[in-house]
């Protein structure tokens, strides 16, 4: 008897807990907030986002004044100008190339002020700085914007828009009165700039310097290294597959169809991806737009890059460092461009600095002199089979080196540069003595 009442007692207690167990697998309800959190992903982000209107923009602004030419490449100026620009309303946007006669008169023209681009821009791409009315508008590129202050048709202005590499026009109008504000508040005063004279290059080319010397400012900059890791969270489709390993020069990291390399002594990254399909079929507009939509996806403008070029044949366009007043800087090994080739849906090499350059050592700053335009020039004409057509732009800029004196350092030491046969060289002091140094 007491046997039995062990053995219910040990049922019911049995029954008891199946009960409980079972009550408390219905009413689970698992903690989901909790998990979502703890597994996001911080989006990888080097620096600032950037807008088209701060990556595309102009680095020199002409005024042609009654057979004086007047031009400034000062970012703050040049701000002014954009900040104009962008409060009109563009209409009526046409081609208009076979009603010109001669192109470069038109750009040169007295009364015309000429917004010059570094590389050819879509106009699709620029409708996000410029108000352009109109749904549909003809698809262009162009590298100079013509605001012409004293000839108007009927009770509009006109802008024309230029590309001097396909010798295109097109036509635009504005409202007068934004005319009118443009011409008081900017074109008349002209005169505060430096004075250009012109050079005839060729029949469709001419290429403006300054008359006398120009004062500029050396830099030097101590660079702080960009983390490699991230570069590889942004880069690789699945970043916990990729290997990491040393090479003698830096690092080197790689999954089965790509590869990431640092160099710590250049100070360049490769990304290369070979299987991407190559048959880039996309517009001038698409090519460019999502280089700058790839660069903004990681903060890649970890300095003030502008967008100076692009290569349709071999899918590329490249992005270059500027100084703080509006030069643009060059270096023969790359670590003052960003540079991008694509395939038809995916980056195939993307080549770029891994520094950014901080604040300039300001005890380290001092004030040089670069010759005048018709020295520089000289130089160039008294070149061994130099050929004037083969001349395509002339500018002052800075050389991007490591400092000498202190290895660590960077430093950016004012030049003349040129592109001549589609290659930029420079010119040194020690040039105007006979020497030249490209940048190849």
């Amino acid at each position: 008897m007491r046997y039995e009442n062990i053995k219910s007692g040990i049922l019911t207690f049995l029954v008891l807990v199946s009960i409980l167990l079972t009550w408390n697998l219905w009413t689970y309800q698992p903690n989901y907030d909790t998990m979502e959190k703890s597994n996001t992903v911080a989006e990888v982000t080097l620096s600032e986002k950037q807008e088209v209107q701060k990556i595309v923009r102009p680095d020199q602004v002409f005024f042609h004044v009654k057979g004086q030419h007047y031009g400034t490449n000062n970012t703050e100026e040049i701000e002014k100008v954009l900040k104009q620009l962008s409060s009109w309303a563009f209409f009526d946007v046409k081609k208009y190339t076979n009603e010109v006669k001669n192109i470069k008169e038109l750009i040169h023209g007295s009364g015309n002020a000429e917004i010059i681009f570094p590389g050819e821009v879509p106009i699709e791409l620029y409708r996000s700085v410029l108000n352009i009315e109109g749904k549909k508008i003809p698809s262009f590129t162009f590298n100079r914007i013509i605001v012409n202050v004293e000839n108007s048709e009927k009770e509009n202005g006109i802008v024309y828009f230029v590309s001097t590499e396909h010798q295109q026009v097109y036509i635009s109008h504005i409202s007068s009165a934004h005319l009118s504000e443009f011409n008081r508040n900017i074109y008349k005063n002209a005169a505060q700039f430096p004075r250009h004279f012109a050079y005839e290059a060729s029949e469709w080319r001419t290429i403006f310097l300054p008359e006398t010397e120009t004062e500029m400012t050396t830099y030097k900059y101590l660079p702080v290294n960009l983390d490699s890791e991230e570069f590889k969270e942004a880069l690789f489709s699945d970043p916990s597959f990729v290997q990491k390993s040393f090479v003698p020069s830096g690092e080197e990291y790689t999954n089965d169809s790509s590869k990431m390399t640092l160099n710590f002594e250049s100070n360049v990254l490769r990304y290369v991806n070979p299987t991407v399909d190559e048959n880039f079929v996309n517009s001038s507009y698409d090519l460019v737009k999502r280089s700058i939509d790839f660069v903004n996806e990681h903060g890649g403008w970890t300095d003030p890059y502008r967008y100076v070029d692009k290569n349709e044949l071999n899918h590329s366009v490249t992005f270059r460092l500027y100084s703080i007043e509006g030069y643009p800087v060059f270096n023969g090994n790359g670590i003052a461009e960003i540079s991008e080739v694509w395939g038809r849906d995916e980056i195939n090499q993307y080549i770029r600095p891994n520094i950014s350059l901080e604040l300039p050592l300001t005890t380290e700053m001092k004030k040089v002199t670069r010759p005048s335009g018709h020295d520089a020039l000289e130089f160039l004409q008294n070149k061994k089979n130099f050929k004037p057509g083969l001349l395509e732009e002339m500018i002052l800029g800075y050389r991007m080196e490591r400092d000498s004196d202190e290895n660590k350092l960077i430093l950016l030491e004012p030049a003349w540069f040129y592109r001549y046969d589609k290659t930029w060289g420079q010119i040194t002091m020690e040039d105007l003595g006979g020497l030249q140094h490209g940048l190849e």
